[in-house]
């Protein structure tokens, strides 16, 4: 099998974003989904759009976003539009894919703790989708990256539950109590992440950009997140979501920073490698990557 391409460029800019995207030659038919993360109220980390402007523009793409499992102004649709709007989203159409119920039930293949993926009815609407990633740490999943917003950020705001839970409940009170414990919720990441690159996969593919910047130990979701503790590094594009994660966690790994301790304590701690390697065994995509540098 041959190496997965990943190409990277040090230029942290909405020019250095597109030109690197551009080079991957990613062909996304028909109406396409730019899925990104909103940031948390508060949050000081997250990527602001300007960063992923060009791309969005191109594609004519819309920005998508879930509602949350946690209390929030994230976790009502009302309140998550209005935030989206806040934080300057709203340049191009947004739509929140689980603002109507039912939710798309996405079936999981021999899935390692769900048989069944909820994600937004909104999914319906979209043949293709690019997965705007910001790199950085996660309280609960050690990373968050281009997997993370497979799984956790296409999901509903009670397919977030269920994935959290391993598959016990989609009530989003329940979850934090009557959770499987954290390698089911790491390995349900996994579960939900394949059914929708099996559902994209039937329609338009999907492309990845992870952006290296801001990289606290927290993620966008926090309200109260620590500052980064890492120095901004670059920008990936690929056509393989384990591919670009796995080059993005080796070039923390590889780095000289001192803050690269910090780092890699909140990843290791919450197990987050686990996700990481067990969608590269179920085949998601691959851990073996060839580095393309882009200046």
């Amino acid at each position: 099998m041959s190496k997965s391409i990943v190409y990277f460029t040090k230029d942290i800019s909405p020019e250095g974003i597109k030109r690197l995207y551009e080079r991957l030659g990613a062909k996304l038919e028909g109406n396409v989904a730019a899925k990104v993360h909103s940031g948390e109220e508060g949050n000081q980390n997250f990527i602001p759009i300007s960063y992923f402007a060009p791309i969005v523009e191109e594609l004519h793409a819309t920005i998508v976003e879930t509602n949350t499992a946690y209390e929030s102004p994230r976790y009502q649709t009302d309140t998550h539009y209005a935030l989206l709007k806040e934080h300057g989203f709203d340049i191009f159409p947004i739509e929140i894919l689980d603002e109507k119920k039912p939710d798309l039930v996405l079936p999981v293949e021999h899935g390692l703790q769900l048989d069944k993926n909820y994600v937004g009815q909104g999914f319906e609407h979209y043949d293709s989708m690019i997965v705007l990633s910001h790199f950085k740490g996660h309280p609960m999943g050690g990373y968050g990256g281009a997997l993370k917003q497979l799984s956790i950020g296409c999901a509903s705001g009670e397919g977030k539950a269920y994935i959290h839970s391993g598959g016990v409940t989609v009530d989003r009170e329940l979850c934090w109590k009557e959770g499987k414990g954290q390698v089911a919720f790491l390995e349900a990441m996994v579960d939900a992440a394949k059914s929708v690159i099996d559902y994209f996969k039937k329609k338009g593919g999907i492309a990845y950009v992870n952006v290296m910047k801001n990289m606290s130990v927290d993620c966008d979701c926090c309200s109260i997140a620590e500052d980064p503790c890492l120095k901004d590094i670059g920008v990936l594009a690929s056509l393989d979501p384990v591919a670009i994660d796995k080059a993005c966690m080796d070039l923390v790994e590889q780095s000289d920073d001192p803050g690269k301790a910090h780092f890699m304590e909140r990843v290791n701690t919450r197990k987050g490698k686990h996700y990481l390697e067990e969608a590269g065994r179920l085949g998601l995509g691959s851990l073996d990557y060839e580095l393309i540098c882009i200046d």
